[in-house]
């Protein structure tokens, strides 16, 4: 069936390839269902005729922006369609009437950016906000730590434009009493279906046993979070089913409805002013979870705009991640949790009164045991640390993993102790134990219980538990979803959570907005059993691959993709900061994500079916893209480390399939420029005579329009050996790479002449290269063999008083990552002891700076501004502070960090022609118009010999080595 045959005049994506709908077949839930298709329309037209397209075919269409939900939304066998790519204009802003309209796949973070030099900010907030977007927060009505202030996207949603189940247009809005008449006589409407909406919810809602029974059966009003079925409570509090209300405004229903019963495609959200900037977070410690919801009862006393929990599941996982270990600067001792309270106030008096009055309460109650109070730029960190909480429990080793089973429930706030209490010994009963976190000023905590889905008796306890705890919540009148929505996790139990006659009332709400059953179908009702179609099949075995790296801390390969749990981290844009993912940035497409490669060998390596599943293209063709920044080492919360498992893949794959020609050549670079610094005046005319150049590059390979890099005659080594430095009491080794040797001679002879100049001999010993070129390309056995000679010269050597030290991140930082992972035994305990002494300069002489080895006084004053860019695994790691802190002790110079992620050259990707286009676009992203809008005096610095090179490419201009920088400034 060509499905794209019958979608005339579609102007944006079609796919049916097996590929494609298996990164589509999961979001951040349990579940899986190979869509039938996957569209990303482009316009409201493209939308319209997918509409008509499942009518004629009787398929389901799946709304999708960020695909984060947690309750299966967007999991379905219809058709996915995606628009996070297209529709993503911000329409309008007015601040006069306070409200902006924007399409449904603006990110909510990028939006508030947008909207902040207007002093206003669109102000539900969720965990994912750095990548969430505004028609998936409608979806689910979303909220997040700041809901006790603020609400959720409900109270903010203002009006709608969508396509219905019929194909027409139709707007919703707020309207009075005779507009809500008019509306259902059929005036002013733009079809049969949208007046024949108005009518029936009027004769839904004005019936007195409709009315009775949603009153009784629908969650407590006191309860902010509510997403339980269709708000038809909350329909029934407007005009004219009440006097003195708000006007009625679909909104109220649409906002939650999960994409079931419209189809949005813009929508005017109601714009909130900047909040004060006098804020401080108090970070209770408790020594349980009971004292922790205590101390938050009298947290509500000092009207807080957040109260968060974290426990000691959630801390322990923090100290797992590279990036989020640093955020843990707050945490004192071991405590079993953390209540975060945010304290926000008309000044800074008033917020220093509010904390030291709470602290003096909580004392006075014996409740917590320390106080840590944060302030300023570190209250960020603390947040982040919140909202990482969801994917830093799942990167715990293992099959059991925390599971989203009945993560969303609310209560009144004044009975969360007593639920929670509850609620644990339902899990005691089954012994089992739950991750606590979240919202605890609102009634919500996310409730993980410990589960194997892969086994019989853990999908058992899925359901067992579901269950239960459904009935402990109808038992508190509380919302089984509070925020996450009912999806088909949950829209099982909707005629247990709101009564039959309810429930009833919600399938005949689906059936007068969707007659055909084609908007999002089979979620909030008609749902199929939660227990079925999930990400793992019942007794499902995961297979062991024999790997050249070292998978023993996630217990082997696949698990290490199974790490990855959906969040979708990995899809935030370049306006969010960090690295990961860059080219999903430039692409918006969901292939280009960790996630999609997380997600497509985690199918291909345990699906049955696949009878080599390291032979496997489409495994090939995902991965294609990745540059290997190693972005998601640090910043993904559950440690996907994509980079090493790219390059796991691509050595398996050639045992099998033999190894590409470009491959192998790449890989012997060092041999290549060893031949070339011999004959420099013979290679730069290759490369750089127009015709003849071309041509080389082509038989190679490379993008006619890159520049190949400089290769000296003077290389380090042969300088080196010209050399006899003086015997000092410090000293070094260096590490001298095969890039410095051969490419960057003149900054790395610089270097060297630095740390001498600073007082510490450099010594030299003879050594392999780094092995990045084979590491890059996926040569592990031969980068295996460089990794046990080089670790095997160095253990002997390096110890505390004798670093080694290099000047290319992507070399020097190979001690500290794959060769560690490469190395077993013995050579392994060695790797790890000499990664601890093993630094880069600018890490050496930041050391060196605090010992006060190092101060301003040896170098010159100069006024001037120094822009910095980090290399991708300087920042995944190690830390671009060292270089901020270095180029900072020298006098009068202003250093700022560039806000980029990759730079987009990445080793050999920037120069293979079918990656020059993506690489390039990568480096516009940010990093080429900030170097482009700076004066020729500012000094743009790189550490990375690629990222060098690639800004010379994009902007015409010359960056150097923080070290260069250093020692130009040197009183010598």
């Amino acid at each position: 069936m060509d499905q794209l045959a019958q979608l005339a005049g579609f102007e944006g994506e079609f796919y049916t390839d097996e590929l494609t709908r298996r990164l589509y077949a999961t979001d951040a839930s349990a579940y899986r269902e190979l869509p039938t298709a996957v569209a990303v329309p482009k316009t409201v037209k493209d939308i319209q005729a997918l509409v008509e397209l499942a009518k004629k075919l009787q398929i389901g269409l799946i709304p999708r922006t960020a695909g984060t939900s947690l309750a299966g939304q967007v999991v379905g066998s219809g058709i996915v369609v995606d628009v996070s790519k297209f529709f993503n204009e911000i329409i309008e802003v007015n601040t006069e009437q306070e409200w902006v309209t924007v399409q449904p796949g603006v990110v909510r973070d990028d939006l508030n950016r947008h909207l902040k030099p207007y002093g206003y900010f669109f102000a539900p907030e969720t965990s994912t906000a750095n990548r969430a977007m505004i028609g998936g927060m409608i979806g689910n009505n979303s909220c997040g730590s700041n809901s006790m202030r603020y609400g959720s996207t409900r109270e903010h949603l203002l009006e709608v434009r969508t396509v219905l189940s019929d194909g027409t247009i139709a707007w919703f809005g707020p309207m009075d009493n005779n507009s809500f008449i008019a509306r259902c006589n059929g005036h002013h409407t733009s079809g049969d279906l949208h007046t024949h909406l108005y009518l029936q919810a009027k004769e839904m809602l004005m019936d007195s046993v409709n009315q009775t029974e949603i009153v009784a059966g629908y969650p407590n009003p006191k309860i902010p979070r509510r997403n339980t079925g269709y708000a038809l409570d909350m329909l029934l509090r407007q005009m004219p089913f009440q006097t003195e209300a708000d006007p009625f405004n679909f909104c109220s229903l649409l906002a939650g409805s999960e994409g079931t019963l419209a189809f949005v495609t813009e929508a005017k959200l109601k714009l909130t002013k900047l909040p004060s900037p006098h804020k401080q977070l108090v970070c209770i410690h408790n020594d349980s979870i009971d004292q922790a919801l205590q101390a938050n009862l009298i947290a509500l006393n000092y009207e807080p705009t957040a109260a968060e929990l974290m426990d000691h599941y959630i801390l322990e996982a923090t100290e797992r991640n590279t990036l989020y270990k640093q955020y843990r600067f707050f945490v004192e001792g071991s405590p079993k949790a953390i209540l975060v309270v945010e304290l926000t106030k008309g000044s800074q008096s008033e917020v220093e009164k509010a904390t030291s009055d709470l602290i003096s309460d909580l004392k006075s109650l014996g409740l917590g045991y320390s106080f840590p109070i944060v302030t300023g730029d570190n209250i960020a960190k603390v947040w982040g640390l919140r909202k990482a909480g969801l994917g830093l429990l799942s990167n715990v080793p293992g099959d059991a993993k925390p599971a989203p089973v009945i993560e969303d429930t609310a209560v009144e706030v004044a009975q969360l102790p007593a639920y929670i209490r509850d609620f644990n010994l339902i899990l005691d009963k089954h012994g089992l134990y739950s991750v606590h976190y979240a919202h605890a000023g609102s009634g919500e905590l996310h409730l993980r219980p410990i589960l194997d889905l892969k086994t019989k008796e853990g999908i058992r306890l899925f359901r067992v538990i579901a269950e239960e705890i459904a009935d402990l919540v109808k038992q508190y009148n509380g919302s089984l979803s509070g925020e996450h929505g009912d999806g088909r996790l949950r829209g099982e139990f909707i005629p247990k959570m709101l009564g039959q006659h309810n429930y009833e009332l919600c399938k005949q709400l689906k059936a007068n907005w969707d007659p055909h059953d084609i908007l999002n179908p089979g979620k909030i009702t008609s749902t199929p059993p939660m227990d079925t179609k999930l990400r793992y099949d019942e007794g499902q075995k995961t297979p062991d691959f024999e790997t050249i790296f070292d998978f023993s801390d996630t217990q082997g390969l696949v698990r290490a993709a199974e790490l990855c749990n959906g969040s979708g981290d990995c899809r935030k844009t370049e306006l969010s900061g960090g690295t990961m993912c860059p080219s999903y940035m430039a692409t918006r497409n969901e292939k280009d994500t960790t996630r999609a490669r997380a997600n497509i060998l985690r199918e291909v390596l345990t699906k049955k079916g696949e009878e080599d599943p390291m032979a496997n293209k489409q495994i090939g063709e995902v991965m294609d893209l990745c540059i290997s920044c190693k972005g998601c080492k640090s910043e993904c919360p559950s440690n996907v480390d994509m980079a090493k498992l790219k390059a796991e893949y691509q050595y398996q794959h050639y045992q099998r399939k033999g190894v590409p020609f470009r491959t192998l050549l790449i890989s012997k670079f060092t041999q290549m420029m060893a031949i070339a610094s011999k004959v420099p005046l013979l290679y730069r005319w290759t490369f750089n005579t127009p015709l003849i150049g071309a041509v080389a590059k082509s038989i190679v390979g490379f993008a006619p329009k890159r520049s190949m890099p400089l290769v000296r005659k003077e290389t380090v080594l042969r300088w080196l050996d010209r050399q006899d430095f003086p015997a000092r009491p410090k000293y070094v080794y260096f590490f001298v790479d095969e890039f410095t040797n051969y490419n960057d001679s003149a900054a790395g002879i610089k270097a060297i002449k630095l740390l001498n100049a600073l007082g510490y001999q450099t010594k030299f010993v003879k050594h392999q290269e780094s092995g990045r070129t084979f590491l890059s390309k996926g040569l592990l056995d031969r980068a295996k063999e460089i990794a046990e000679q080089n670790v095997t010269l160095f253990a002997k050597l390096v110890s505390q008083d004798a670093p080694l030290v290099g000047f290319e991140p992507s070399a020097i930082l190979t001690f500290r990552d794959e060769y560690i992972s490469l190395l077993r035994g013995d050579q392994q305990i060695a790797a790890k002891q000499l990664s601890e002494h093993t630094f880069t300069i600018e890490e050496f002489i930041s050391r060196e700076i605090d010992a006060g080895h190092i101060t301003s006084e040896q170098f010159h004053k100069k006024v001037e501004l120094i822009k910095v860019h980090g290399h991708c695994h300087q920042k995944a790691l190690s830390s671009m502070t060292p270089s901020k802190k270095m180029l900072s002790v020298l006098p009068g110079r202003k250093v700022q960090m560039i806000p980029s992620g990759c730079c987009g050259m990445a080793g050999s990707f920037g120069y293979e022609k079918e990656h020059y286009d993506v690489s390039m676009r990568i480096g516009e992203l940010v990093l080429f118009p900030t170097v482009r809008s700076q004066p020729q005096e500012v000094v743009i610095a790189a550490a990375g010999t690629s990222c060098r090179h690639q800004i010379k490419d994009g902007t015409a201009r010359a960056a150097l080595h923080p070290a260069e920088i250093m020692y130009d400034a040197l009183i010598h």
